[in-house]
């Protein structure tokens, strides 16, 4: 397992999908992951420290994990398939360690919420991880060079992720 944090959350210009940016700490990897917009504005919410005036599902969930005794461990994005990733929360409940299948926006969000570690597994970093090299992550900063960074993946089969991160306004947070 690998820890990650939120980098951030983007926004498609084009289409208006929006993706949950994973980073390793102190790495150049990154793993975007497709989300819900609902999702994506509970995830934006915690990162913010938003309080809404009545409970979301995420904040739902949280309080009856702690109602019934229970503790988020972390979370954790444990695998992909065609494209589509798996995660699971693992809970800590009366000294019993319980495993529970999740969407990863929702693990992700609930991770937010509870201040948890978050974490991905090696083989699905290595199959949709992306890396930015040094150069391309400063013309994304800095906005330099009106071109779109250039994206190594390690899957063929990810161009989808390709074509959606070339998407994304990476010099603008307020639309991500």
């Amino acid at each position: 397992m690998i820890r990650v944090m939120v980098d951030s959350i983007r926004v498609s210009l084009l289409t208006q999908h929006r993706v949950v940016v994973l980073r390793e700490p102190d790495s150049r990897r990154y793993l975007p992951i497709w989300i819900g917009p609902f999702e994506a504005d509970a995830i934006a919410m915690a990162i913010q420290g938003h309080e809404p005036q009545r409970p979301l599902t995420h904040d739902l969930l949280r309080m009856t994990i702690n109602e019934m005794g229970g503790t988020v461990n972390h979370v954790l994005v444990n695998d992909i398939h065609d494209n589509t990733f798996f995660a699971r929360i693992v809970i800590e409940q009366h000294g019993r360690t319980t495993e529970v299948d999740a969407r990863p926006s929702d693990a992700i969000a609930l991770a937010m919420r509870t201040d948890v570690p978050i974490y991905v597994e090696a083989h699905v970093l290595e199959q949709a991880g992306v890396l930015f090299d040094e150069e391309d992550q400063a013309l994304a900063e800095t906005e330099l060079n009106e071109d779109e960074p250039e994206i190594e993946t390690s899957d063929e089969n990810l161009s989808l992720f390709r074509d959606f991160i070339d998407t994304l306004d990476l010099n603008n947070p307020e639309k991500s």
